[in-house]
């Protein structure tokens, strides 16, 4: 699934291959415990998360791997030292299995977000 045509997150998970769905499952909720007064919304055919109209993380089944797009070049600039290691693009972190899903990580990811709004890539 590349580009996804849900109307919502619950649809869209529904969607997912059935081996990524318990971290997808996982990951969502994690984003709702952490990330209290955002919005989570569908948007470029994947769940986001935002704050007074802006997109600050969203996640995605990729043909290849779960992107983990953290918007906030602040808190990537702040995590880079525990970044290091992972495949990385200019703003989504890439895991190829569902195993290798670091959740203390982006715990940490999500709570330094939710903290205080900040400039988005």
């Amino acid at each position: 699934m590349v580009q996804s045509r849900a109307e919502d997150v619950d649809s869209y998970l529904a969607e997912v291959p059935e081996e990524r769905k318990m971290a997808l499952h996982r990951l969502r909720e994690l984003c709702r415990a952490e990330l209290q007064g955002f919005t989570e919304v569908m948007a470029y055919g994947m769940p986001a998360y935002m704050r007074d109209g802006i997109g600050e993380i969203a996640f995605a089944s990729q043909k290849q791997y779960i992107s983990f797009y953290l918007l906030r070049s602040d808190v990537r600039e702040a995590f880079a030292e525990r970044l290091a290691g992972y495949d990385m693009g200019k703003g989504c972190l890439r895991f190829r299995r569902p195993e290798t899903m670091d959740f203390v990580l982006l715990r940490d990811l999500l709570r330094a977000t939710a903290a205080r709004p900040g400039k988005t890539c």
